[in-house]
Formats: structure tokens, sequence, C-alpha cells
């Protein structure tokens, strides 16, 4: 889930609503904690919370990975952490980019409810949710998700499944048209889907219909009429 979710209800919403754990994103000011390992007290409470993290001073200790693109160096870090507002301990993986040529920083703070979670898996994961709001988008805009005025709970079912489904079953006829034209977008898909229809259901009303090839080349020519990626066209003799 997204930052706004990045919060202790989420956790336990998720962890007892379904078992399953939370992947999410914390405020790159969060105050988070180390674990606490040096010696306790032999009475009272056992302390917990150790040096509150420095996003500027990271230990080296908890460095997992280190990569370079150009003058962008990534620093990756993961180590199990608290903080006050949370039930439990969680994984946190901190992403730091640094400009080697101006000194800039930035970092983000993703974390997880299941601490045996890879630092790269995590971080896999969390990108995934961006792919869901390219479905949502899609589906919304595309597809009628945003428009359907149903209120029952079959109807609502079957709406929201319909529009997911054209999401998938476009990418995959997109995936196809774009061999023949690698710019086309979904619109351009719909385009040439419904003049592809004009142009059969018309030529069905002719008294004579066309040769074969001659309403093929129609076909063709119409389909292309109105698309945002228009490929120039080259008709072929018989």
């Amino acid at each position: 889930m997204d930052g706004h979710f990045g919060n202790n209800n989420a956790v336990q919403m998720v962890l007892q609503a379904t078992g399953w754990h939370l992947i999410s994103k914390l405020r790159n000011d969060s105050a988070l904690y180390f674990l606490y390992d040096g010696p306790q007290k032999k009475f009272g409470a056992r302390r917990r919370y150790g040096d509150k993290v420095n996003y500027q001073t990271l230990p080296d200790k908890y460095l997992v990975a280190t990569t370079q693109e150009d003058k962008i160096q990534t620093q990756t870090y993961q180590a199990t952490m608290l903080h006050k507002c949370f039930a439990q301990p969680l994984n946190v993986v901190i992403v730091v980019k640094i400009n080697l040529e101006t000194g800039a920083r930035a970092h983000v703070v993703l974390f997880s409810s299941a601490l045996s979670l890879d630092y790269a898996k995590l971080i896999d994961y969390y990108v995934l949710r961006f792919q869901l709001e390219f479905n949502f988008r899609d589906a919304k805009q595309f597809w009628g998700l945003e428009d359907f005025m149903n209120t029952h709970q079959t109807p609502v079912t079957n709406a929201v499944n319909l529009a997911f489904f054209m999401v998938n079953l476009s990418h995959l006829l997109l995936r196809q048209l774009r061999q023949e034209d690698p710019e086309a977008g979904i619109l351009d898909l719909k385009t040439f889907f419904r003049g592809r229809r004009y142009a059969i259901e018309t030529l069905n009303l002719l008294p004579e219909p066309p040769t074969s090839f001659i309403s093929a080349q129609i076909v063709r020519i119409v389909s292309t009429l109105g698309r945002i990626h228009r490929l120039p066209l080259t008709l072929s003799n018989p």
C-alpha cells in the first residue's frame, strides 16, 4: 500500500483480517529507533529503544547494497527498527540517493511487517504498487470503472470485473497492434476496432459486396481514421 497506509492501524488491519504482511512507505522524517542491544537492568521493564535513526549518517553495518548510475549513487540500508507509534518491530529499508557532483541527498523509507523479507524483494514488491495504480487508471479512464451507475452488490461486482477484464484484454491486444505500430496506445486500439466494426457493418449493407481484397483494403483504411498515432497506408495490388 502507498504511504497513506504507512501506520500501525493499517499494519494491524492487514495482519488480523488477512494474515498477510504489509509493505508500505513511511515519511522520510519518521522517528525510527534501532533495537537496543546493550546491558539491561536487573529489575523493571527491559529497554527496547536504542539510538534514534539519523538519516544523514546511517551506520555502515546496515548498508546492504551500493550502485551508481552516471553521477547518482544509490545506497540501500536494511535493519529491524522500532517506531513508537507501531506495536511491533518493523523491517525497514532506507534507499539513499546521492548526487556525487553536488552532494545533494534524498531518501525514501520503506517498511514491512515481515521481518525476514529480503531488501531486494521488499523494494520489488513495493514497486509493483505502481502497476496496480496504472491498472486502476486504465480501468477508470478507458473501461467504465468510473462511470457505471450500479448500486447493488452483484451488478457492481460484474461492472468492476468487466472493467479489469478489459484492462487485461486490451494489454494483450495492444501488444499485437504494436508489432505494426510501436507507438500505439489504448485510444488507438479502441479506434482501430471501432473503425473496423463500422467498415464491416457498412460493407454488409451493400447490395453487391466488393471482392475480399477490396473489402480488406477498405477495412484497413477505415480502421486507421481518428487514430492518434496514425501509420501511413500503402495499398497493395491483388
